[in-house]
């Protein structure tokens, strides 16, 4: 037996955190040296349960870590077009011409078309899209309105 396999069973395993050091990525050996210096010791909250993860409001735990790590964009891309198009009334309120959100409203609906079109792939599987265009003239009347 080589000495190398005697320390394995003998339950050495530092050829194994030789080779994992070597291999580590920049910010895994940046973790590690902190660890090492005891920057996560004693951190506040240590030990205890995170808030808001149980009972009805367990997605406020959720929505409030996104909002603070300013995670807005992560979201499907239909999920991503649907939000966008609940709220084109207010992405176009500052324009100044009928015709500015007109196009505005036809930039969005072409990207709805296109989705629909485009194959389930990757992690976007699922139904096809539900997703219907928005009306420019709707907009352009609620635009209206609220020039007003």
């Amino acid at each position: 037996m080589t000495d190398k396999k005697a320390d394995r069973k003998a339950g050495d395993t530092s050829a194994d955190d030789d080779r994992w050091i070597r291999n580590e990525s920049a910010t895994d050996r940046m973790i590690r040296e902190a660890q090492e210096r005891g920057e996560f010791d004693n951190l506040p909250g240590y030990g205890k349960p995170l808030k808001n993860l149980t009972g009805p409001k367990a997605t406020d735990w959720v929505t409030g870590w996104m909002q603070r790590e300013d995670l807005s964009g992560v979201l499907p891309p239909e999920m991503a077009l649907r939000k966008e198009a609940d709220r084109i009334v207010d992405t176009v309120a500052d324009l100044r011409t009928e015709a500015e959100v007109r196009q505005v409203v036809e930039e969005l609906n072409r990207r709805i078309r296109e989705m629909r079109l485009r194959p389930p792939s990757g992690h976007n599987r699922g139904p096809e899209s539900f997703l219907r265009t928005v009306s420019a003239d709707r907009v352009v009347d609620e635009w209206r309105q609220r020039r007003r």
